[in-house]
């Protein structure tokens, strides 16, 4: 704060020097004028200006030190009040800023929270006529046009979950019961729901889980789950998804394997991006780039770590590490 002061007074204590200065100098070119005594009384006179000015200092930096240490936010308490009337006008400034921004921030997010109870009440009112159209997919004779449309029915109702479960993600530590949870009902009720499309795809699943207790919530682990599932089977053709489970250094580990068409190494730092769908094969319009980073920010609170190795034309492995119990203390409801 010194440095900033006497760069901030610099103009004055230039001025002082110099008048110093000219009186030396005066004093030097008429021999008249005697010059030790001179000289006394300008170094006399520039200890009396450096203990004004650091008297000064003192008191002038008190409001900004202040504005310095001052937290990024809205509360109009938190400006320093003002000794002086150049700071009145900082503090005045500052406190009709922290309003407007204060309304302009409480009208957001009013509007953000009726677009969310909006989005959230249309994605309920559509699973109506969704059920009704699975039931006359099933009551249809035609096995071929039955199989399209399920697979189309499948898309529409993995998108509209995804969007609810974004919606809600913002407020998913509210909603957390962290449990002791079986991976093998949540795994057998995802592959249920991608049945008709693996079929489609000529997809089977492997199944090897050593460790079936993990330490989650069974909600928000089934939509990780239904992510990472979707995404396997999506980019794999004719082929066996492996998922194992097997405990390592004390934490229960879950793996998903596919031998679909992989991930290229330039993509891989990026495939947690939200938007990110891929360089190499950037024409796909069936990417949304969402599934992979939806499921990475709902795992975070859980304490959830991913790993992912993958060949490009080989396939992905996606490696989820759970936390231990005493890892969770901090979330309420344990």
């Amino acid at each position: 704060m010194i440095k900033k002061y006497l760069i901030e007074r610099r103009s004055w204590i230039l001025l002082i020097l110099s008048l110093e200065f000219l009186v030396i100098l005066v004093a030097f070119l008429d021999t008249s004028i005697p010059l030790l005594p001179l000289l006394y009384i300008v170094f006399i006179s520039l200890i009396i200006f450096v203990i004004f000015l650091f008297i000064r200092y003192q008191k002038e930096t008190i409001f900004y030190k202040v504005l310095e240490e001052r937290e990024n936010n809205l509360d109009p308490n938190s400006v320093p009040s003002a000794y002086r009337p150049f700071e009145g006008i900082i503090e005045k400034s500052l406190t009709k800023q922290i309003d407007f921004l204060a309304q302009e921030a409480a009208a957001n997010w009013t509007t953000m929270e009726q677009e969310k109870d909006q989005m959230l009440s249309w994605i309920h009112e559509v699973k109506t006529p969704l059920t009704a159209m699975q039931l006359i997919i099933d009551r249809m004779e035609d096995e071929k046009l039955k199989a399209d449309l399920r697979y189309e029915w499948l898309r529409i109702h993995l998108l509209l979950d995804q969007q609810l479960h974004q919606k809600r993600m913002p407020f998913m530590e509210n909603d957390l019961y962290i449990e002791n949870t079986k991976l093998k009902p949540l795994i057998f009720n995802e592959i249920r729901t991608l049945q008709s499309w693996c079929m489609q795809k000529g997809i089977g699943f492997e199944l090897e889980l050593e460790e079936e207790d993990v330490l989650t919530d069974a909600k928000w682990m089934a939509f990780i789950l239904r992510q990472l599932l979707t995404n396997a089977v999506k980019y794999s053709e004719a082929s066996d998804i492996l998922l194992n489970s097997y405990v390592q250094d004390g934490r229960t580990c879950f793996k998903i394997t596919d031998f679909g068409r992989g991930i290229a190494p330039n993509d891989l730092p990026r495939i947690f991006d939200k938007g990110f769908t891929s360089t190499a094969n950037h024409q796909d319009g069936a990417a949304t780039g969402m599934g992979l980073y939806l499921a990475q920010k709902a795992a975070r609170p859980l304490l959830i770590k991913f790993n992912v190795h993958s060949e490009l034309g080989i396939g992905t492995a996606i490696t989820l590490t759970f936390p231990q119990k005493n890892e969770f203390v901090h979330i309420i409801g344990m």
